[in-house]
């Protein structure tokens, strides 16, 4: 063989070993990214069928059931504008609270609740997720617009005493 033509085979086989090694990062991504969501995309049908996905927002005052066994607990997660019930069999962090922010991450499954896998609780008052942050102004504005047309059509009590 030439040298011409090693340093030509040397090249195809430097481009075929980075074009595996791309493939396989990327394919290593795509199995491992957790997407975040709130309950109203959930609820829209934009969250992953089948797939773990991240979901968050505050644990709904009242919705904290645990089961006998001390380990599975049901809560609701809601963005203030839509709600989901989640299912968490395991130990909860020492800050989950009802009204607390909350991350959950697993699989919506069948019976319309989330399967989680893990649980993380916000620990700072002042932090919040840009997403979570953007998602509560949205569900808050969406509540405000919904409340503002209500009074709007209903007749006032002002001029039903008049």
């Amino acid at each position: 063989m030439k040298p011409r033509q090693k340093r030509f085979m040397f090249i195809v086989i430097g481009v075929a070993a980075v074009g595996v090694a791309v493939w396989l990062v990327l394919n290593a991504l795509k199995n491992n990214v957790s997407l975040y969501f709130t309950p109203t995309q959930v609820y829209n049908k934009e969250a992953p069928q089948g797939r773990s996905f991240r979901i968050g927002g505050l644990v709904e005052q009242g919705s904290v059931k645990r089961e006998t066994d001390g380990l599975t607990v049901h809560f609701v997660i809601t963005d203030t504008h839509k709600s989901l019930p989640v299912v968490y069999k395991g130990i909860l962090p020492d800050l989950f609270k009802e009204g607390k922010g909350v991350v959950a991450q697993g699989k919506m499954e069948a019976d319309g609740q989330m399967h989680a896998e893990e649980v993380l609780a916000k620990h700072d008052e002042n932090y919040m997720p840009p997403e979570a942050a953007d998602a509560l102004k949205k569900a808050e504005a969406a509540k405000a617009s919904a409340a503002a047309a209500i009074p709007a059509s209903a007749p006032s009590a002002s001029s039903a005493v008049q």
